[in-house]
């Protein structure tokens, strides 16, 4: 089976692998878009997850196929190389439509029963992640890996546990006495993860902007496998570590002109308001086999049908005037005196925050996750490589190291009376 996708060209799809892919678990995010609502400012962008995930997939295979290059033959690392391809395409199956706001209307963490290897003695709301792992582990679509168990020897709890960070069995990702699963995961999810390699680029790409673009064919070139004890983390050569600074900070300008957009930030926000309404009719259910009608067109449907305002505003794409705008420190004290007195005068507003940061992963000075990134230093001459914490070859980390705060004000304009028009406007002025 062959894909066209028009990012990367080509994707061939295994055999192994259609009945996963064709699977109503998986084509459900045909129907969940990629960017929820920023298709009201960037028209393009009306791609799906569905076409995303299986860009991820295909990212997973040209790096593990640059890492691995001399043991692709090796019944070991295929098993590896097809557990990455599965973490990979499934990091998202258990999305929720439209957008994480969507999250706040899903059940306990308990209600979903997951099995015991990836409960949590501690209670929570769920998240999507909580959902994929159901998917995965325990639900009608587990039975359509069994090609690539057949035949790779992939466990659906190894492909969850790749996903969630967390390896209870350390002896499937370990061959030859190298324990392979701190480098696989980051492949998953870390600092330069294949999910955001294919993102930052498809993003771009469908909302016609060229903040994403990076040297992807470089940056894959240039990985290694850096060793320390009997682990293997993600590492990047030196000489690509440029590239690298290019990759984070296309990442952070699409956060700052397209992520947090303030049309898609406020609908976000808006949508937020009716889910905490009391009248809200929209809940995620517990059960993974329900959860299955839970896309984009369910939810639009719940809120076509909603005589709740806030519902209706979110389907008329009517958003109340923006009014304030503040990026970083400057402003924040008129953005602070204009909330003191709209909540003084009783007048409704919505604030938007985003904060854009460069990294969740690494502060100014060191790592603040487990699975640390590398970056490799070898030596013309031979004689072994060396590496450090990526952070300590890059100063962007320390650079960036406070996040970018983006603010702003809404409110029904015309529903303000002359008198406190003018006082908003004497407040902005610094007045």
């Amino acid at each position: 089976m062959e894909i066209r996708d028009p990012v990367h060209g080509s994707i061939a799809i295994r055999d192994e692998e259609i009945p996963i892919i064709h699977h109503a678990f998986f084509q459900r995010l045909r129907n969940i878009k990629q960017l929820g609502f920023s298709e009201f400012v960037f028209p393009g962008a009306t791609h799906t997850r569905y076409l995303h995930s299986i860009g991820v997939m295909h990212v997973s295979s040209m790096v593990f196929n640059t890492l691995f290059k001399d043991r692709l033959n090796d019944p070991e690392f295929r098993r590896l190389g097809e557990t990455l391809r599965m973490g990979c395409l499934l990091h998202d199956v258990g999305h929720a439509p439209l957008s994480h706001a969507t999250e706040s209307v899903m059940p306990a963490l308990s209600a979903l029963k997951l099995p015991a290897a990836f409960a949590e003695k501690k209670d929570r709301q769920a998240g999507h992640e909580d959902y994929t792992i159901k998917a995965i582990t325990d639900s009608a679509f587990t039975s359509s890996f069994k090609g690539i168990r057949a035949n790779y020897g992939v466990t659906p709890e190894a492909i969850a546990e790749l996903v969630v960070g967390h390896n209870a069995d350390p002896g499937y990702f370990t061959v030859n006495g190298t324990n392979w699963f701190p480098l696989l995961h980051q492949l998953v999810s870390s600092e330069m993860d294949c999910d955001r390699m294919d993102y930052l680029l498809r993003d771009s790409y469908f909302c016609g902007v060229s903040y994403g673009k990076f040297d992807l064919d470089w940056i894959i070139d240039n990985l290694k496998a850096a060793h320390e004890g009997d682990k293997a983390y993600l590492g990047i050569s030196e000489r690509a570590v440029s590239t690298f600074d290019d990759f984070l900070l296309s990442r952070f300008h699409m956060f700052m002109m397209v992520y947090f957009h303030y049309r898609a930030v406020c609908l976000e926000q808006m949508l937020m308001r009716y889910f905490a309404s009391p009248d809200c009719e929209y809940r995620i259910p517990a059960d993974i086999d329900a959860y299955l009608e839970h896309d984009d067109a369910h939810l639009w449907k719940v809120l076509r049908r909603s005589p709740n305002p806030w519902a209706q505003k979110v389907i008329k794409n009517e958003i109340p005037r923006k009014i304030m705008e503040t990026f970083g420190p400057e402003g924040v004290d008129r953005m602070a005196a204009l909330e003191a007195y709209f909540t003084g005068e009783g007048v409704d507003f919505i604030k938007c925050s985003s904060r854009g940061r460069l990294s969740k992963y690494y502060g100014a000075n060191e790592p603040t996750n487990s699975f640390p990134m590398k970056v490799v230093r070898e030596s013309p001459l031979g004689g072994g490589a060396r590496h450090v914490n990526v952070n300590e070859a890059t100063d962007l980390f320390g650079k960036y190291s406070h996040s970018h705060a983006v603010s702003r004000l809404h409110c029904e304009w015309d529903d303000l009376d002359p008198a406190q028009q003018v006082r908003v406007r004497a407040i902005l002025q610094g007045d």
